[in-house]
């Protein structure tokens, strides 16, 4: 009877539990009590922070035969964030982009806080490969993170990476706001634009068509997230697939957040997490965001002075990929400086520029390193 007993009381998780299994538990339920609570991206950090939880809790179900080892092979095989930009594609509308081209520009602006991200991780120690891993970050972009990290072979940092990435994703409206206003006088927030105009259904059909056959020409790396955006858009504006979009948009989606969510949580072990590469790749990853947003108003007020007062340069801080997040930041904040300021169609076409432009981005590391 004793020996039973003390076999049973080894097989329990309290004889495992390690200080760090301790720490990364109770980090746990803080994120859990940001998305529940605060509803801080609930529908990404509740299964990040609950795949973090189970990890921490019982280490084996993230290893061979483990069931969230089943769906962190999704990952790292990069299915999970090309189908999540699928779902993006065909739950956001390109027009605001299709009729204000020069957004392009503020996408393009805010990626400087990758590549300035880039050469601050070289100095602090990182590989190239690596230092091109955790950049992305600045981008907000969690999918195209998770996928420039496989695709460079850092399996080893992808949770910390992904983590930060999701972070700050869900953080943009406490981030972006002090930068925006920090950057910006109250007669520039104030400034109203001018209605976009209407882009025909010809237009819509036909932009991620040609940016498919562009991009991919150009970074044939890029092809998984770029394909995946546009072909899911496509299955919105062409009108004949609605099922395909509302299933795209809605049930698939769903199920990836919640494969994609938990595996990633699950790479939070304490064995893995806690570390000072943690620290400073979260760090870099918010040096990496606060750069971008930067980028993006300052840019924006270039663009301010050219065009003699025309774009308002909150839009520029919607260049990041976090869609639609960082575009309704824009008009918030605008809101704020005038309540009859409307901002957030024309900040969509920044911000889909911005998921665009990361992963450009990622697909240039990529043909630099040869992938």
């Amino acid at each position: 009877m004793g020996d039973t007993l003390f076999n049973l009381a080894h097989q329990t998780g309290f004889m495992n539990l390690t200080i760090g299994n301790v720490i990364m538990c109770v980090v746990a339920l803080g994120l859990l009590y940001l998305a529940i609570v605060k509803e801080y991206e609930p529908l990404l950090l509740l299964p990040i922070s609950f795949g973090m939880l189970l990890v921490n809790l019982y280490p084996p179900i993230m290893e061979e035969g483990g069931l969230l080892h089943y769906f962190f092979m999704l990952d790292e095989w990069t299915i999970l964030p090309s189908l999540i930009f699928l779902g993006v594609g065909a739950l956001t509308d390109f027009g605001p982009l299709i009729a204000n081209p020069k957004s392009f520009l503020l996408g393009a602006a805010a990626q400087f806080g990758v590549f300035g991200a880039f050469l601050l991780a070289m100095l602090m120690g990182f590989t190239e490969a690596q230092a091109a891993a955790v950049s992305i970050i600045g981008g907000a972009d969690g999918p195209t993170s998770i996928f420039l990290a496989m695709k460079l072979g850092q399996r080893e940092l992808m949770g910390p990476i992904a983590v930060a990435a999701y972070s700050y994703m869900s953080l943009v409206p406490i981030i972006q706001p002090p930068i925006m206003k920090a950057l910006t006088t109250e007669e520039e927030r104030k400034i109203k634009m001018e209605q976009l105009r209407d882009v025909s259904k010809r237009e819509r059909i036909l932009f991620p068509i040609v940016v498919t056959i562009v991009v991919c020409l150009i970074l044939p790396s890029t092809a998984p997230l770029i394909g995946m955006l546009m072909l899911g858009n496509l299955f919105r504006e062409s009108g004949v697939v609605r099922q395909l979009q509302e299933t795209a948009s809605n049930a698939l989606m769903y199920i990836v957040v919640i494969f994609l969510g938990t595996s990633v949580g699950a790479t939070t072990s304490a064995e893995a997490f806690l570390k000072w590469t943690t620290i400073k790749i979260v760090v870099l990853g918010l040096i990496a965001f606060s750069f971008g947003t930067a980028a993006g108003v300052l840019f924006g007020k270039l663009m301010c002075k050219l065009t003699g007062g025309k774009i308002n340069p909150l839009i520029g801080s919607a260049g990041v990929s976090a869609v639609p997040m960082a575009a309704r930041v824009s008009q918030k904040v605008g809101a704020e400086a005038d309540p009859t300021n409307f901002l957030l169609m024309h900040a969509m076409g920044p911000n889909v520029a911005g998921v665009i432009g990361t992963a450009v981005a990622a697909g240039a590391f990529m043909a630099i390193f040869g992938v």
